[in-house]
């Protein structure tokens, strides 16, 4: 493999930057960045690049953001000549056969998760959600199914019992920007074989969306602490007092503790969080954000804000 082998990349957000970010680093010839269309974004909704485009245009590179991309190979040469490798890392819209078979020796995927487990949109989030132990990286040659294509590498993530996933998001990053640089050589000269993965042990975990942040207070304490974790940085999880104010939850733990009273009674409040009953155990919350406010901890938030007499709803 020569340094100067052609790698065309897709990829949107954040996550894919550092795989792109090392391609460029490592001196690999990247003539196409494929990326979705400009969105709107932040609180104020401006039109902004995705996180790969900026990257892209600040190295010069040739950047596409087709709204669907075409379903047979462009007539002319506007995407140039054929890639070596096409590398794939949270594109967000499905690719064609034609595309998966465009590169000369293989198209490759940087999923987030231990493949089979949790193929989809939102691996990292249901990770959390299923109190998996560990997460990881997979490299994966792209084929038609979703996520379903032989697996060249793997490398494995502890998770942590105070992990996000916006932590994870992060450090997961990285470590696929690692494993493709370290898994690339031997793709390329084929001394590196992709083992088919075990359809037995598949799991899915689809794209998520605001209704499954809201908080139920019936369920578990430590489900509903992962949850939290899991929502963070988005959609954040949510719940609802009896007065009507909604509160956003950003941080909580589970408490072995018991009680006899209903779920979503707040037991009790000071400065290290505010304590609700649950299905089982309670949970304390220590972060929130109250509407049109920034997040605070639960003592700055009850220095302000009486919860006496107050329930959670269910």
């Amino acid at each position: 493999m020569g340094r100067q082998a052609a790698i065309a990349f897709a990829g949107t957000p954040q996550f894919a930057v550092p795989a792109l970010r090392a391609l460029v680093d490592a001196g690999f010839l990247v003539p196409l960045v494929l990326t979705q269309p400009d969105r709107p974004a932040g609180r104020g909704r401006q039109v902004a690049a995705s996180p790969v485009k900026a990257l892209a245009l600040e190295h010069g590179l040739d950047v596409r953001q087709p709204e669907r991309l075409p379903s047979a190979p462009p007539a002319d040469s506007s995407w140039g000549p054929r890639p070596d490798v096409l590398v794939v890392a949270a594109y967000g819209l499905l690719l064609p056969q034609w595309l998966l078979d465009w590169p000369r020796v293989a198209a490759v995927n940087i999923h987030a998760s231990l493949l089979p487990r949790w193929r989809g949109a939102s691996p990292i989030h249901y990770a959390i959600l299923a109190g998996d132990a560990e997460t990881g990286i997979s490299i994966m040659r792209m084929v038609a199914e979703l996520d379903a294509g032989p697996v060249y590498a793997q490398e494995r993530l502890p998770i942590a019992s105070t992990d996000t996933t916006g932590r994870l998001h992060d450090q997961l990053g990285a470590l696929g920007a690692q494993l493709l640089l370290s898994t690339l050589p031997g793709i390329f000269d084929g001394t590196l074989e992709a083992v088919p993965q075990d359809e037995a042990e598949a799991t899915y975990a689809p794209k998520i969306g605001k209704a499954q942040a809201r908080l139920d207070w019936r369920r578990e304490a430590a489900v509903l602490a992962r949850q939290v974790r899991a929502f963070n940085p988005w959609p954040v999880a949510e719940a609802s007092l009896d007065d009507g104010r909604t509160l956003r939850i950003w941080g909580a733990d589970a408490l072995d503790a018991s009680s006899t009273a209903a779920p979503g009674t707040v037991l009790s409040t000071g400065p290290d969080g505010i304590d609700v009953v649950t299905g089982k155990g309670l949970l304390r919350i220590q972060t929130l954000q109250p509407p049109g406010s920034r997040p605070m901890d639960a003592g700055a938030y009850l220095n302000a804000h009486s919860l006496s007499g107050h329930r959670f709803v269910v």
